[in-house]
Protein backbone atom coordinates (compact mmCIF):
# COMPACT_ATOMS: atom_id res chain seq x y z
CA UNK A 1 0.00 0.00 0.00
CA UNK A 2 1.60 3.45 -1.20
CA UNK A 3 0.67 6.46 0.59
CA UNK A 4 2.06 9.92 -0.28
CA UNK A 5 1.61 12.85 1.66
CA UNK A 6 2.39 16.62 -0.16
CA UNK A 7 1.80 20.02 0.63
CA UNK A 8 1.43 21.46 -2.66
CA UNK A 9 1.33 25.55 -1.79
CA UNK A 10 -1.73 25.79 -4.29
CA UNK A 11 -3.44 22.86 -6.26
CA UNK A 12 -3.23 24.99 -9.42
CA UNK A 13 0.55 26.13 -9.06
CA UNK A 14 1.50 22.54 -8.44
CA UNK A 15 -0.23 21.22 -11.69
CA UNK A 16 1.51 23.90 -13.64
CA UNK A 17 5.08 22.33 -12.15
CA UNK A 18 4.17 19.30 -13.45
CA UNK A 19 2.38 17.11 -10.05
CA UNK A 20 -0.03 15.31 -11.68
CA UNK A 21 2.24 13.83 -14.64
CA UNK A 22 4.18 12.51 -11.98
CA UNK A 23 1.79 11.43 -9.40
CA UNK A 24 0.35 9.55 -12.31
CA UNK A 25 3.08 7.34 -12.49
CA UNK A 26 3.48 6.61 -8.71
CA UNK A 27 0.89 3.82 -8.18
CA UNK A 28 -0.67 5.52 -5.03
CA UNK A 29 -3.21 4.30 -3.13
CA UNK A 30 -3.87 7.28 -0.95
CA UNK A 31 -2.40 10.76 -1.78
CA UNK A 32 -2.90 13.26 1.20
CA UNK A 33 -3.09 17.26 -0.09
CA UNK A 34 -2.45 20.11 2.11
CA UNK A 35 -2.59 23.68 1.34
CA UNK A 36 -4.74 23.77 -1.85
CA UNK A 37 -4.90 27.49 -2.06
CA UNK A 38 -8.44 26.87 -3.99
CA UNK A 39 -12.40 26.15 -3.91
CA UNK A 40 -13.88 23.25 -5.59
CA UNK A 41 -15.03 25.88 -8.79
CA UNK A 42 -11.07 26.35 -9.29
CA UNK A 43 -10.31 22.86 -9.84
CA UNK A 44 -10.40 21.06 -12.71
CA UNK A 45 -11.70 17.25 -13.52
CA UNK A 46 -7.68 16.63 -13.41
CA UNK A 47 -7.26 17.86 -9.97
CA UNK A 48 -10.68 16.38 -8.91
CA UNK A 49 -9.91 12.80 -9.73
CA UNK A 50 -6.34 12.19 -11.44
CA UNK A 51 -5.01 9.42 -13.23
CA UNK A 52 -8.04 6.91 -11.65
CA UNK A 53 -7.94 8.22 -8.19
CA UNK A 54 -11.23 10.04 -6.31
CA UNK A 55 -10.65 12.98 -4.34
CA UNK A 56 -12.26 14.75 -1.58
CA UNK A 57 -12.12 18.07 -0.53
CA UNK A 58 -11.86 20.61 2.59
CA UNK A 59 -11.61 23.81 1.22
CA UNK A 60 -10.59 26.70 3.50
CA UNK A 61 -13.78 29.71 3.72
CA UNK A 62 -10.95 31.70 2.84
CA UNK A 63 -9.98 31.73 -0.84
CA UNK A 64 -6.49 31.32 -1.67
CA UNK A 65 -5.58 29.94 1.82
CA UNK A 66 -5.19 26.29 3.23
CA UNK A 67 -7.74 23.50 2.66
CA UNK A 68 -6.79 19.90 2.41
CA UNK A 69 -7.46 16.72 0.08
CA UNK A 70 -7.60 13.28 -0.03
CA UNK A 71 -6.87 11.77 -3.09
CA UNK A 72 -7.86 7.76 -2.94
CA UNK A 73 -7.73 4.69 -5.47
CA UNK A 74 -10.58 2.69 -3.46
CA UNK A 75 -13.77 3.98 -2.77
CA UNK A 76 -13.79 5.12 1.39
CA UNK A 77 -16.15 3.62 3.63
CA UNK A 78 -16.68 6.93 5.48
CA UNK A 79 -15.27 10.78 4.49
CA UNK A 80 -15.38 12.96 7.69
CA UNK A 81 -14.44 16.37 6.76
CA UNK A 82 -13.35 18.63 9.66
CA UNK A 83 -13.16 18.10 13.19
CA UNK A 84 -16.49 19.83 14.31
CA UNK A 85 -14.47 22.77 15.65
CA UNK A 86 -15.79 25.66 13.99
CA UNK A 87 -12.81 27.94 13.59
CA UNK A 88 -10.40 25.25 12.76
CA UNK A 89 -12.80 23.89 10.71
CA UNK A 90 -13.17 27.62 8.90
CA UNK A 91 -9.36 27.15 7.49
CA UNK A 92 -10.17 23.55 6.05
CA UNK A 93 -7.27 21.60 8.26
CA UNK A 94 -8.59 18.06 8.51
CA UNK A 95 -9.73 15.86 6.09
CA UNK A 96 -10.37 11.95 7.59
CA UNK A 97 -11.25 8.58 4.74
CA UNK A 98 -11.89 4.70 6.64
CA UNK A 99 -11.34 2.20 4.67
CA UNK A 100 -12.06 -1.57 7.17
CA UNK A 101 -10.35 -0.93 10.21
CA UNK A 102 -7.77 1.48 8.48
CA UNK A 103 -8.34 5.54 9.02
CA UNK A 104 -6.28 7.92 6.39
CA UNK A 105 -5.71 11.75 7.47
CA UNK A 106 -4.85 14.88 5.73
CA UNK A 107 -4.06 17.52 8.24
CA UNK A 108 -2.92 20.65 7.80
CA UNK A 109 -1.70 22.59 11.64
CA UNK A 110 -1.26 26.22 11.70
CA UNK A 111 1.74 28.31 11.25
CA UNK A 112 2.89 30.61 13.83
CA UNK A 113 5.83 32.34 12.36
CA UNK A 114 4.05 34.74 10.25
CA UNK A 115 2.91 36.48 13.88
CA UNK A 116 2.55 36.34 17.41
CA UNK A 117 -0.85 35.92 17.24
CA UNK A 118 -0.78 33.07 14.19
CA UNK A 119 1.35 31.21 16.86
CA UNK A 120 -1.38 31.56 19.12
CA UNK A 121 -4.05 30.26 16.79
CA UNK A 122 -1.30 27.46 16.43
CA UNK A 123 -0.93 26.88 20.30
CA UNK A 124 -4.59 26.64 20.51
CA UNK A 125 -4.93 24.39 18.10
CA UNK A 126 -2.32 21.96 19.43
CA UNK A 127 -4.06 22.11 22.70
CA UNK A 128 -7.92 21.32 21.20
CA UNK A 129 -6.13 18.61 18.98
CA UNK A 130 -4.69 16.68 21.44
CA UNK A 131 -8.48 15.03 22.74
CA UNK A 132 -9.12 13.69 19.32
CA UNK A 133 -5.84 12.35 19.10
CA UNK A 134 -6.26 10.57 22.48
CA UNK A 135 -9.68 9.19 20.64
CA UNK A 136 -8.02 8.19 17.40
CA UNK A 137 -5.03 5.73 19.56
CA UNK A 138 -7.61 4.33 21.57
CA UNK A 139 -10.26 3.30 18.41
CA UNK A 140 -8.15 0.23 17.99
CA UNK A 141 -8.25 1.53 14.56
CA UNK A 142 -4.86 1.94 12.82
CA UNK A 143 -4.43 5.22 11.91
CA UNK A 144 -2.32 6.86 9.15
CA UNK A 145 -1.98 10.54 10.03
CA UNK A 146 0.16 12.51 7.04
CA UNK A 147 0.80 16.05 6.19
CA UNK A 148 2.75 19.05 7.34
CA UNK A 149 2.45 19.54 11.28
CA UNK A 150 4.76 22.59 10.91
CA UNK A 151 6.90 21.43 13.64
CA UNK A 152 10.37 20.19 13.11
CA UNK A 153 10.68 17.34 16.21
CA UNK A 154 14.68 17.25 17.04
CA UNK A 155 18.24 18.79 15.94
CA UNK A 156 17.92 16.31 13.16
CA UNK A 157 14.94 17.44 11.65
CA UNK A 158 16.40 20.43 10.61
CA UNK A 159 19.52 22.13 9.33
CA UNK A 160 20.13 25.06 11.54
CA UNK A 161 18.55 24.17 14.54
CA UNK A 162 20.47 25.78 16.87
CA UNK A 163 19.44 29.26 15.20
CA UNK A 164 15.98 28.48 15.12
CA UNK A 165 15.87 27.74 19.36
CA UNK A 166 13.21 30.45 19.78
CA UNK A 167 11.57 30.30 16.21
CA UNK A 168 8.20 29.19 15.31
CA UNK A 169 8.36 25.39 14.13
CA UNK A 170 10.83 24.32 16.39
CA UNK A 171 9.81 25.85 19.90
CA UNK A 172 10.31 23.86 22.79
CA UNK A 173 6.73 23.78 23.80
CA UNK A 174 5.77 22.47 19.82
CA UNK A 175 8.38 19.79 20.48
CA UNK A 176 7.29 18.77 23.50
CA UNK A 177 3.77 18.57 22.30
CA UNK A 178 4.59 16.54 19.41
CA UNK A 179 6.89 14.12 21.61
CA UNK A 180 4.14 13.22 23.64
CA UNK A 181 2.58 11.95 20.88
CA UNK A 182 4.88 9.34 20.38
CA UNK A 183 5.77 8.75 24.52
CA UNK A 184 2.17 8.88 25.78
CA UNK A 185 -0.50 7.72 22.95
CA UNK A 186 2.35 5.70 21.15
CA UNK A 187 1.94 7.02 17.39
CA UNK A 188 4.99 6.36 15.83
CA UNK A 189 7.03 8.53 13.48
CA UNK A 190 7.08 6.26 10.58
CA UNK A 191 9.94 8.12 8.93
CA UNK A 192 12.27 8.19 11.72
CA UNK A 193 11.84 4.45 13.00
CA UNK A 194 12.76 3.40 9.49
CA UNK A 195 15.76 5.84 9.03
CA UNK A 196 17.27 6.58 12.39
CA UNK A 197 19.95 8.85 11.20
CA UNK A 198 18.80 10.53 8.17
CA UNK A 199 17.31 14.10 8.35
CA UNK A 200 14.43 13.78 5.99
CA UNK A 201 14.19 17.26 5.20
CA UNK A 202 10.46 18.20 3.10
CA UNK A 203 10.29 22.12 3.00
CA UNK A 204 12.95 23.84 2.21
CA UNK A 205 12.47 28.24 2.89
CA UNK A 206 12.04 30.09 -0.75
CA UNK A 207 15.15 32.83 0.75
CA UNK A 208 18.49 32.28 -0.63
CA UNK A 209 19.55 29.41 -1.79
CA UNK A 210 18.29 26.85 1.08
CA UNK A 211 16.53 24.31 -1.38
CA UNK A 212 20.00 23.85 -3.84
CA UNK A 213 22.04 24.06 -0.22
CA UNK A 214 19.34 21.01 1.25
CA UNK A 215 18.88 23.63 4.18
CA UNK A 216 15.61 21.92 5.23
CA UNK A 217 13.16 21.34 7.75
CA UNK A 218 11.40 17.68 8.07
CA UNK A 219 7.89 19.36 9.16
CA UNK A 220 5.91 16.89 6.94
CA UNK A 221 5.34 13.12 8.28
CA UNK A 222 3.14 9.81 8.43
CA UNK A 223 2.79 9.85 12.05
CA UNK A 224 0.56 6.36 12.35
CA UNK A 225 -0.68 3.75 15.19
CA UNK A 226 2.11 0.74 16.09
CA UNK A 227 0.40 -1.64 13.98
CA UNK A 228 0.45 0.28 10.84
CA UNK A 229 3.96 1.76 11.24
CA UNK A 230 5.42 -2.19 11.76
CA UNK A 231 4.48 -3.21 8.27
CA UNK A 232 6.23 0.40 6.65
CA UNK A 233 8.81 -1.13 4.31
CA UNK A 234 10.81 1.70 2.79
CA UNK A 235 10.15 5.75 2.68
CA UNK A 236 11.54 8.16 0.11
CA UNK A 237 11.13 12.28 -0.46
CA UNK A 238 11.21 12.77 -4.12
CA UNK A 239 13.19 15.95 -4.60
CA UNK A 240 13.79 15.61 -8.67
CA UNK A 241 11.16 17.70 -9.87
CA UNK A 242 9.78 20.56 -7.54
CA UNK A 243 6.37 20.87 -7.29
CA UNK A 244 6.25 23.02 -4.13
CA UNK A 245 8.10 24.43 -0.91
CA UNK A 246 7.68 20.88 -0.37
CA UNK A 247 8.41 17.75 -1.13
CA UNK A 248 6.58 14.61 -1.51
CA UNK A 249 6.87 11.97 1.57
CA UNK A 250 6.14 8.78 0.14
CA UNK A 251 5.67 5.52 2.19
CA UNK A 252 5.53 2.17 1.30
CA UNK A 253 3.38 -0.61 3.67
CA UNK A 254 2.88 -3.83 3.41
CA UNK A 255 -0.63 -3.60 4.92
CA UNK A 256 -4.03 -4.24 3.25
CA UNK A 257 -6.99 -2.77 5.01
Amino acid sequence: MRIISANLNGIRSAANKGFFEWLAKQDADVVALQELKAQEADLSQQMKEPAGLKGFFHYAEKKGYSGVGLYCLREPDRVITGLGIADIDFEGRYLQADFGNLSVISLYLPSGSSSEERQQVKFSFLERFRPHLEQLAASGREVVLLGDWNIAHNEIDLKNWKGNLKNSGFLPEERSWLGKLFSELSFVDVWRKLYPEIPGYTWWSNRGQAYAKDVGWRIDYHITTPGIAATAQSASVYKDEKFSDHAPLIVDYDYQP
